[in-house]
């Protein structure tokens, strides 16, 4: 591909990672992957150039452009080369006309500014875009960190998290032989130090409530060697399947139980008032994740983010039951947004009596109300907060 034909393909992909984050289709490295599979003649060096491009224009754009061109040419505005593509010629985008503006420079849209934690101040925001690292976890119940950071060229162990390794972004771990036979998962420290915030030990009995695909369960059945009853619990049937089988590749004995919402409270009957330690990973606005995701800005809303709120807090109200006395809850998001975190953990302690707050994280993170918020500047992990509240 010229370097004409590039721009032109970027603005393709941008056209539909727009669309996508308006009806909340996939991210965008599932579209650029989904994008090349039909152009069999790009080669790897086209494909990641193009990806550069789109990502480059994504990060940009605090809200979403009106189209890909006119994130191309906001671009464009920044980098002669780009500009320079603009030429008119055969697989090339036309000409850049003389009235034609580009996407103006935003680090974030307007409206998010006022809902972020007084903790994440303007200086912070930056990082918010950075390139993230790739961070594994070593499966501490078969092999340990150290050995995983001889494994891997490239490694070193994360400053935080006592089972991570980090590489540099863009590494290709899943054909390694540590990851295939199970020694390693790919997860952001930030995630590491949810789990371990759970102090997962052998005998208990520990109910992942919002598992996904089961990151977080899979770190708690390593961290407890094996010895604890973990249940994973979704109400999504494509993520909970993914779960079984990344279990047997770890050597982790998970049980899985699908949900059905509205009645989710009455599946869980069984569980009600036996847990040692409930982890409610809620599902959020993805704030934290941003410089993963940095399209995730464009499918942020008021009215999207007040409905997941108020998920967050029924999700919350199903998991408090489930907890025995002396029990722990855990509650945590990948959110930089008060609402989603202190604000949250403080409606819920007015909503439940007889729980107190205890410190998640000695030593890592910020307070921020009832939890800590880890951030990508001071913390170097994904954005997250933490709140850890102990049943009477």
């Amino acid at each position: 591909m010229t370097p004409s034909a590039r721009v032109q393909a970027a603005i393709e992909i941008l056209d539909l990672v727009i669309a996508s984050a308006r009806d909340e289709g996939p991210p965008a490295d599932i579209i650029v992957q989904a994008y090349f599979k039909t152009r069999r003649y790009a080669g790897s060096g086209d494909r990641r150039a193009v990806r550069e491009l789109v990502f480059r224009a994504i990060r940009r754009s605090g809200e979403p452009p009106p189209s890909g061109r006119v994130a191309m040419i906001g671009l464009a505005g920044e980098d002669e080369r780009v500009a320079a593509a603009f030429d008119g010629s055969p697989h090339a985008p036309p000409k850049i006309g003389s009235r034609e503006k580009g996407s103006d420079v935003a680090l974030l849209p307007q409206w998010i500014e006022h809902e972020l934690s007084a903790l994440v101040t303007p200086d912070e925001w930056p990082a918010l875009l950075d390139r993230a690292p790739l961070d594994l976890r070593a499966n501490v119940a078969r092999t340990s960190r150290e050995a995983l950071v001889a494994a891997f060229e490239q490694a070193e162990p994360t400053p935080l998290s006592p089972w991570g390794l980090r590489l540099p972004p863009d590494s290709r771990v899943t054909e390694h032989p540590a990851f295939t036979e199970g020694l390693a998962e790919v997860q952001d420290e930030g995630s590491q130090l949810i789990a371990l915030a759970c102090g997962a030990q052998a005998g208990q009995r520990i109910v992942d409530l919002c598992a996904g695909a089961g990151g977080k369960s899979l770190a708690l059945a390593a961290a407890a060697g094996g010895g604890a009853e973990i249940t994973a619990c979704d109400t999504s049937r494509a993520r909970l399947s993914k779960l079984p089988d990344r279990a047997r590749r770890a050597g982790a004995d998970i049980a899985t139980r699908l949900l059905n919402a509205p009645r989710e409270a009455e599946e869980m009957l069984d569980l009600q008032g036996t847990a040692d330690v409930v982890l409610v990973d809620a599902p959020c606005s993805g704030s934290g994740t941003w410089r993963r995701n940095p399209e995730g800005r464009w499918r942020l809303t008021p009215e999207r983010l007040d409905r997941v709120i108020a998920l967050q807090q029924r999700v919350l109200d199903l998991a408090a039951p489930l907890v025995k006395p002396g029990g722990r809850l855990v509650y945590a998001v990948c959110s930089l947004l008060t609402r989603e975190g202190a604000d949250q953990a403080a409606h819920f302690l007015g909503r439940h009596s007889g729980w107190t707050v205890q410190e998640p994280l000695p030593s890592i993170g910020r307070w921020d109300g009832a939890g800590k918020m880890l951030t990508p500047a001071h913390d170097r992990t994904d954005g997250f907060f933490i709140a850890y509240l102990t049943r009477s």
